[in-house]
């Protein structure tokens, strides 16, 4: 595993958690970032002993407050089009589309990018001083790695048109009322509250799992049928090692001990 400048990763059981290190910069997200966490990711999802990995920020103020508005403040609309489509191909996209469950950790501001980023991890988890928003048409842009798409199909059209023209934010109560994030837990807990559920996760099928990513994600996909998806998938899972340990462990009354295979 290589060494990064902005992440940190430390490994428990089958379960990676992947912390962006820039506490200074409240962890925004510059280009260099970027590159990392696709890399980061890329290898994580490669590792058989990652079955779940988990992400947070590092401090007790941000999740992620943002992206590096000083590194695109003087963009052409070319360039601005081309930062887009980079990020969303690097990690945006990316994160979504990743054979390996990722869980967003909230602890603290989550904010245009790093809302973002989070919308795009499987799910979300925030500590109780989480804040939360896409404050973008405030500096006269709009959220460009995904938020105007990602936050309508999670929390509603009506709620994510007022989100993003307020410029506003959120609590976590509000957030998990939206159905944004799925648990609301003190910041002392929020670590402890990951791991439990990644920890359930890691003891399930990995291959079952990633099939069922991509199922799921597709039901979203514009002109994708997802139903013809999760028939294909639901297939599949016959030919694996893991559907044989499952059903062979369920009949001899025992906890599978699933491979990944």
């Amino acid at each position: 595993m290589m060494t990064f400048d902005n992440l940190t990763i430390s490994h428990e059981g089958f379960v990676a958690l992947l912390t962006i290190n820039r506490p200074s910069k409240l962890n925004a997200l510059n280009k260099a970032t970027i590159a990392e966490l696709n890399e980061a990711f890329k290898q994580l999802n490669e590792q058989a002993d990652v079955r779940v990995i988990l992400v947070t920020g590092a401090g007790d103020k941000a999740f992620v407050a943002g992206a590096d508005i000083a590194e695109f403040a003087h963009f052409s609309v070319k360039e601005g089009e081309q930062l887009a489509a980079l990020g969303q191909e690097k990690l945006f996209d990316f994160v979504e589309n990743l054979n390996t469950p990722v869980i967003a950790l909230i602890n603290g501001f989550a904010l245009g990018g790093g809302l973002e980023l989070a919308l795009s991890c499987h799910f979300r988890i925030a500590s109780d001083n989480a804040r939360m928003g896409l404050p973008e048409v405030s500096l006269g842009v709009i959220p460009g790695y995904g938020g105007t798409q990602r936050l309508p199909k999670i929390i509603g059209k009506g709620r994510a048109m007022e989100l993003i023209m307020t410029a506003g934010m959120i609590d976590a109560v509000t957030a998990f009322n939206y159905g944004l994030v799925n648990h609301v837990v003190t910041a002392d807990a929020l670590m402890e509250k990951g791991m439990e559920l990644a920890s359930k996760i890691s003891k399930n099928s990995p291959m079952a799992i990633a099939r069922a990513i991509e199922s799921v994600n597709d039901a979203f996909q514009p002109g994708v049928n997802g139903f013809q998806t999760e028939i294909r998938n639901f297939g599949k899972c016959f030919g694996t090692a893991d559907f044989k340990e499952g059903t062979t462990a369920f009949l001899d009354k025992r906890k599978a001990e699933f491979t990944g295979q």
